[in-house]
């Protein structure tokens, strides 16, 4: 499937009209909504763009389903879309692909959502029904269609993200499946039903029937060593913990800590170099017109200062083709024993005003010379206060030709930030 645009109003070619693309990947389907001219154009003469609660509804709805089905059918990855009332974005089978087009359409413009009503109800998975309780065989062919294995992990997800423990065993043709509800969850779920709305506990006290199916037994561990066991108890004290991480992971993941570990170790020790990439020296630049390998680890690395700080957007989003831009935008990335351990952010602006980085004291007259300026700067945490970011500045400075004081500082700055300005000018900088 090659890229292609459906428009949605008589005039294409106005800036103001809205259109659908529709972007293939390896796994699926991209189709996204432009409405960011539309809502300027909108807003412009004073009236709402925001969509209705009932639009915003249905596209949530297609999208968890759509993301369930991609995943039950194998795709290992995660997924990113926009927010708001600009870019409305799906993830879809590329069987869904003419369906989702349609439906965007006729909600767009006919405020008519039963296409994404019907499009979720054909996406959605019974996964109530395979998670209910009770020991038995799901049939691929009949109850599921990915392979069991694939089916089995997809399985095992749903179930802890609801609470449950699956006891589960893949075979060559079918899943064996025995979900129950750990007494800790059941506790915590009885104390906070605020956060659980229309949780039901379907799994307590559950008896088998007499006809039920037997598993098989294909040796290994003893089946039995917790039978007629007495649960255990759990008691939860009046202690508030701050489960927040330095690396930016806020409370605990819904993969027993697998996403923290990965982006723990990632913050702290830097980001894996791919294997793809020829790293001729220790200092990279990145532009908008280098290849995607490249542009995708800035990306990637661009992501820790993102989830560290809790910024909306990361600092590089430059992941199509390549193209020029006007103000220069780039990336430095500093990589040291096979990770990037430094990141900087930059591109050319023409204003600036003076500041002397004192608290509170204000900006200086206004100043229309072209320099660099730092938008963003990351260094992994074990390699903080090492001079690493003050060598990325001089490097920005030595590529544009230009003495450090003369580097503009995004606003607003950091105290990290404001020490690292200090210390490179103590004279006082440019801010833009």
């Amino acid at each position: 499937m090659s890229e292609r645009t459906v428009h949605l109003d008589a005039d294409p070619r106005d800036w103001r009209s809205r259109k659908i693309r529709i972007r293939a990947h390896r796994w699926y389907a991209r189709v996204e909504l432009d409405r960011d001219g539309y809502v300027d154009a909108v807003s412009s003469r004073g009236r709402a763009a925001e969509l209705p609660a009932a639009y915003t509804d249905a596209v949530e709805r297609v999208r968890a389903a759509a993301i369930d089905r991609l995943w039950y059918d194998g795709y290992p990855g995660d997924f990113t879309w926009s927010s708001g009332s600009r870019w409305v974005t799906l993830s879809v089978p590329y069987t869904e692909v003419e369906a989702a087009v349609e439906a965007l359409r006729g909600a767009e413009l006919d405020h008519d959502y039963s296409g994404l009503a019907a499009l979720a109800g054909r996406l959605t998975l019974p996964v109530e029904d395979w998670l209910a309780p009770g020991e038995r065989e799901l049939l691929r062919g009949v109850d599921f269609h990915s392979p069991p294995a694939v089916f089995l992990r997809f399985l095992r997800g749903k179930a802890r993200r609801s609470g449950l423990r699956l006891n589960g065993r893949a075979t060559a043709g079918s899943v064996w499946v025995r979900p129950t509800l750990p007494a800790a969850e059941k506790q915590l779920r009885e104390m906070f039903p605020e956060q659980y709305p229309g949780w039901l506990d379907r799994w307590s006290g559950h008896v088998e029937r007499d006809d039920a199916p037997y598993r098989p037994w294909v040796g290994g561990r003893d089946q039995d060593l917790s039978q007629r066991a007495t649960p255990v108890r759990f008691h939860l004290p009046r202690l508030s913990l701050n489960h927040d991480c330095r690396c930016g992971v806020q409370g605990q993941d819904g993969d027993g800590g697998r996403e923290h570990a990965d982006h723990h170790a990632a913050w702290a020790l830097g980001v894996r170099v791919p294997k793809n990439l020829d790293w001729l020296g220790d200092l990279a630049v990145v532009t908008t017109q280098s290849p995607i390998a490249w542009r995708r680890l800035a990306y990637k690395v661009a992501k820790m200062p993102q989830r560290e700080s809790h910024y909306d957007f990361p600092s590089w989003t430059h992941l199509g083709e390549p193209e020029e831009s006007e103000d220069n935008v780039r990336a430095y990335l500093l990589k040291a024993k096979g990770h990037v351990v430094g990141y900087l952010a930059a591109h050319d602006t023409y204003y600036h005003r003076s500041w002397d980085l004192v608290d509170e004291s204000p900006f200086g007259d206004a100043d229309d010379t072209v320099r660099p300026r730092i938008e963003l700067i990351w260094v992994a945490d074990a390699y903080r206060r090492q001079g690493v970011g003050a060598m990325l500045v001089q490097a920005l400075a030595d590529d544009f030709g230009c003495p450090v004081a003369e580097v503009s500082w995004s606003t607003p700055i950091s105290r990290s930030g404001r020490q690292l300005a200090r210390r490179l000018s103590p004279g006082g900088i440019w801010v833009s």
